[in-house]
């Protein structure tokens, strides 16, 4: 595992087995691993305190099922995003212990020491989604944000048509570090959210809606028009980058930002 590598390297300088140029040398070879068709960023765990994640649209399930297989060889938890379950069979095939979230199209891969948090470095993050129709992508992000060690609420079918029923949840939403707000159609939900509440909002706008939503544009468009201060908005359909930032902002609020599971 790389983790215990760089440990050993420290270790080694530490004890005077290795120089520091000679430490810096087999450093340059520990970052990636090259596959031929892909590079895998191993080191990311050691710079970002998240691994790696899959991206599976436009990759055959075998470059996948390779890929999973490798970073999972590591230790790591391995999150391979929008899926489909031709890519889950190839990589079931190579890693029996990995697990397919179909509504958030998500192949999870639990690593040997998950990244877990003890529970007053946990951020709480709350993921809401307008409508149902929201859902996978309100599902991705709150799955990657448990995988990154954090507790999440989810809140579903709160959109601006019945704001009655996101009034009902305020007080969830007040002890939250994190909102992470996903919407389609117009994407009005995150001004709103973002104008009652306190924190951070990640606004994540989906390609849900009739014709004039542009696949999505329209949400886009109004989110990042938004005047309430204080949203950010990641792409159209980007659930796993929600989930994340939202865990790097947690991390930050709880002083626990980079922990990378211990080996």
């Amino acid at each position: 595992m790389l983790v215990q590598r760089l440990r050993q390297i420290l270790e080694d300088i530490r004890q005077g087995r290795m120089s520091v140029d000679d430490a810096l040398r087999e450093l340059r070879h520990l970052p990636f691993q090259d596959l031929g068709f892909a590079k895998i960023d191993h080191h990311r765990l050691i710079r970002r305190g998240f691994p790696e994640a899959v991206f599976c649209p436009n990759k055959t399930p075998e470059q996948v099922a390779k890929i999973v297989e490798a970073m999972s060889q590591t230790g790591v938890t391995v999150l391979a995003t929008k899926a489909n379950e031709a890519h889950y069979e190839a990589v079931k095939k190579v890693v029996p212990q990995a697990t397919y979230h179909e509504l958030a199209r998500l192949i999870v891969v639990e690593g040997k020491e998950p990244s877990k948090l003890p529970p007053e470095k946990q951020p709480h993050i709350v993921v809401m989604c307008a409508g149902t129709a929201d859902l996978p992508i309100a599902e991705e992000a709150a799955l990657t944000a448990e995988h990154a060690g954090c507790k999440v609420t989810r809140i579903t079918d709160v959109g601006v048509a019945g704001i009655h029923r996101l009034l009902e949840y305020l007080p969830v939403l007040e002890i939250a570090d994190v909102l992470v707000v996903v919407a389609g159609m117009e994407g009005a939900l995150p001004s709103v959210v973002a104008g009652l509440m306190w924190q951070p909002v990640i606004a994540v706008p989906t390609s849900v809606g009739y014709g004039a939503s542009f696949h999505g544009l329209s949400a886009l468009l109004t989110m990042l028009n938004a005047c309430s201060p204080g949203i950010a908005v990641v792409n159209i359909d980007n659930g796993f980058g929600a989930g994340y930032l939202a865990a790097l902002i947690g991390r930050m609020a709880k002083g626990a930002l980079f922990q990378p599971a211990e080996p």
